[in-house]
Parts: structure tokens; sequence; C-alpha cells
């Protein structure tokens, strides 16, 4: 079992298909649902937000899982199927995790390093746990992701300056107004993370007052709340009332995570033309775009949106915190998937020396029956005996093979042992000795597979340092 990534982005996709495809939090059960209903997926979250939407799954396949979580990505979106795998980008085993830690760090975000992709992760992780869809594989790495961006932010300052989507989408706003957002007043549509954030962040640049509007009027009550309890005037409206408060507004910040239009051209429009010229920015941060595109031909108006974030935070050089924090989650990656190698070949040794210990019971028995008459002590020390040399045998290759599942091949070291010694590695408990001789029988097994490939011409041997990984 391996995991396997597949996603859409800013980086890989336009917005407008980042729209087509994008998950409202209701859909994302019903989605992994459909995923875990493939042939080769066992375990699957998603991780939906402003500008991308991941699958992390665990496979048995590659292609066979990636079959089954695009199809259901292909679906949802309405797209054919040529049309998706464009924009579609795919990590897989070691280089999934790697992905998976970059994400968690803000290193694959627009705004690179902002922290606000450690909430959305862990609420991914969360529905995911309510859907039944994770299992210990997904549980692990997610947590341990968690954990890496964390770090990452705490050991590089990479988030030093505090950015996010919502901090540049302001500061392009307050371009576009030609004045800072020292009392302005604003109106912020929708009341989850994201508002939240921009009601902090309008708060902390001096906004006059915030009005919060939201289908839900009780969440809308509590964002405007918590507002007023930091000293700065907000309340909430009915979202019918969205022309009537955007008629004396200076910003509009929409985020809600509908699937459509949520602000027509019309409703702008009104507000407009009770605004005797003055300028009015909007910040859509939706995905899909809350505001009709339309808006943005308004006299006076400029709309802040995704493709304007992109053109707006392209050009901007990477530093050395961001070289740092790449080099940490490589190691965490390294790291992580070391451990997880060494624990993968737990079972096989613990397999071998299952076996090894039945033989050893198995001929002792043959003893007693046999020589009956055997001193006690005798036979006690003769099986001791035959213990200690069967430990000693078995000692060195169970300690390399354990060093050696750390490595990039550790895997494949842990298959030769299962194939040589016949072993079943899930079920160690049952393990059966086959022959009944003496404890050399033990051993026919892996000798005979090395006669049969030991044709020089069939086989190469190379020393346990020459390995290369050659897939990722």
């Amino acid at each position: 079992m391996s995991v396997l990534v597949v996603g859409l982005s800013h980086r890989s996709a336009p917005v407008e298909l980042l729209e087509r495809a994008a998950v409202g939090v209701e859909e994302i059960p019903k989605l992994l649902d459909e995923m875990l209903q493939g042939s080769h997926v066992t375990e699957v979250m998603m991780l939906s937000t402003c500008n991308r939407i991941e699958v992390y799954a665990v496979v048995d396949a590659f292609h066979g899982g990636l079959t089954d979580v695009s199809g259901v990505l292909g679906r949802h979106a309405g797209l054919p199927m040529h049309e998706l795998t464009e924009h579609l980008y795919v990590h897989y085993a070691g280089s999934a995790v790697q992905h998976l830690f970059a994400v968690a760090a803000g290193l694959d975000s627009m705004v690179i390093g902002e922290a606000q992709i450690l909430g959305q992760l862990r609420a991914a992780y969360a529905v995911a746990d309510d859907a039944g869809t994770v299992g210990r594989s997904l549980h692990e790495l997610a947590q341990q992701a968690l954990r890496v961006g964390k770090r990452v932010h705490a050991r590089t300052g990479i988030d030093a300056a505090g950015s996010s989507v919502v901090s540049e989408a302001l500061a392009a706003a307050s371009d576009a107004l030609g004045r800072g957002l020292a009392g302005v007043r604003a109106v912020v549509v929708g009341a989850g993370a994201m508002a939240a954030l921009a009601a902090a962040h309008l708060r902390r640049a001096g906004a006059t007052e915030i009005v919060v509007l939201n289908r839900s009027a009780e969440r809308a009550q509590r964002l405007a709340h918590n507002t007023r309890r930091t000293g700065t005037a907000a309340r909430s409206a009915p979202i019918e009332h969205l022309a009537d408060e955007l008629a004396t507004a200076d910003l509009l910040v929409t985020c809600t995570g509908a699937v459509g239009t949520v602000i027509a051209r019309e409703t702008v429009a009104a507000a407009v033309v009770a605004r005797d010229g003055r300028p009015l920015a909007i910040c859509d941060l939706g995905l899909p775009r809350d505001v009709d595109p339309d808006v943005a031909t308004l006299p006076g108006v400029t709309v802040v949106d995704l493709v304007t974030l992109q053109v707006r935070l392209a050009p901007r050089p990477h530093g050395e915190a961001v070289a740092a924090a790449q080099e940490l989650v490589a190691e965490e990656a390294l790291a992580y998937l070391a451990a997880r190698r060494s624990a993968e070949v737990t079972p096989t040794v613990t397999a071998l020396r299952r076996r090894a210990s039945e033989v050893i019971d198995a001929e002792l028995l043959r003893l007693d029956a046999r020589l009956p008459a055997l001193d006690p002590a005798v036979r006690a020390e003769f099986g001791q005996t035959v213990r200690r040399v069967v430990d000693k045998l078995l000692h060195t290759p169970t300690v390399q093979v354990k060093r050696l599942a750390e490595g990039p091949d550790g895997s494949s070291y842990a298959h030769a042992l299962r194939e040589l010694f016949e072993l079943d590695p899930q079920t160690p408990a049952a393990v059966a000795v086959q022959r009944h001789g003496d404890v050399l029988a033990a051993l026919e097994a892996p000798m005979q597979a090395v006669r049969e490939i030991s044709d020089p011409g069939d086989v190469t041997f190379a020393a346990p340092g020459s390995l290369r990984e050659e897939r990722r």
C-alpha cells in the first residue's frame, strides 16, 4: 500500500477550471465515499481550499488508484478525462509524502509561507475522519504533516511577514482605493475562517466599521460580536441587504463556500448608482468566484480575485527562509519514510523468528520421542544450545534487514527475506513448519531459491551501499 496524491491548484490549472472542479464542504463526504468504492483505494481524504483541490489516498496500485480518484474528480467537475488530466499533478509514495509536508509548511501556497493551510489541512482530516474514510496510514501521515508544518513555521521564520491570501488581497484593494485601509467601512460576506481572518486584518488596519452578511444569521452575529469585542465597530445584516450596505461601503470582502455566483452584477450596479462615483474595491476570495465577473466592468469598481493575486504574487523571489523550509521538509520526509520502512519490516522479522522457534520445538519433540529416557538436564542443555545456534544465525540478517529497510530500497530487502524463507509477514503467528527434518530444514527454502537464481547470467549482485532508488 502506498500514498497517492492527485490534485489541481493555482500552479497547474487556470482559475476557470478550478472553479468547475471546486468542491463544497458538504460535498466532500460523498466524493470520498465514491473514491473508497473504487477497487484500489483503501483510505482517502480531500483538501479543498480557495486555490487547490487535492486528494490523498492509500492505494494498492498506482494506475488503478489514479483511475479511481481522477474518475470521481472528472465526474464531479463535468469534464472529459483528457481535459482534466492535462492540469492534474500526481505524486506517489515518497514523493506524495514530501508534497504533503510541503503543503503543510506553506511552500506550495499562493502566498508562500501562509499559515492558514495548517487549519485547512486539520479540517480536511476531520471531515474524512467523520466520514470514516481514513485509517491508520492516513492518520499517521496527516498528523505528522501537521507537526512538520508547525516545525517549519517555528524554525525557519517563513511566515515572518504574516502574509496570506487575505492580506495580499486587502493590500491590492488598498492600492485600488488609493489610500490605506484605516477609516474604511467594510462589508464581509461569509462567516467562516477566511471571513474571520479578513475581519481581523481589517481591524488591525484601522477599519471604522465592519458589517458581516451571511446566509446563516447566527454565524454572522457571532463574527460581528467577536469583532466588537476587539474594539472595532461591527454588526451583522441579512444577505438580502447587500446592495444597501454597499451603497455606503468602501470595501467588500467575500469568501463563502458556495458553489456558484453569490453576488450578481445587478446587486452591485444598484449600489454604484447611489455612490456618486466613489470607488469600491471588491476582494473575491471564493472558489468558485462569489462575484459575477461582469461586476468588474462597472464604473468605479475594482475586483481583486484569485486571478489578480496570481499575477500580483508571481514575481516574488524566494528567500533564505524558503530555502531553509524546503531543506527541513526534505529531511522530515526522508526521516518519515525511513521510519515507515523500518516499521514495515518488523512483521517479516517476527515471522522469521517465529518459524525458527517452531522448527526447534518440533525437533525437540522428535528427540523426546526417539530418546524418552534422555536425562532432563541433558535435554534442557541441548535445547538451549540449539536455540543459541539459531539465534546467532538469525541475528545478523535480522539486524541488517532492519537497518537496510530504512534506506530507499528497504522494501526490497524485506521482500527478499520473505521470499527466501517463505514467510507471511501479515500473519506471523500462523507461520507453520513445512518440514520435520532437523533444524537445517528451515534453511532448505532459501537455499533452493539461491540455487535457482545463482546463474551469473540471470542476476547481478551489488553491495548494499551501491543500491539506488529507481522510483519515487
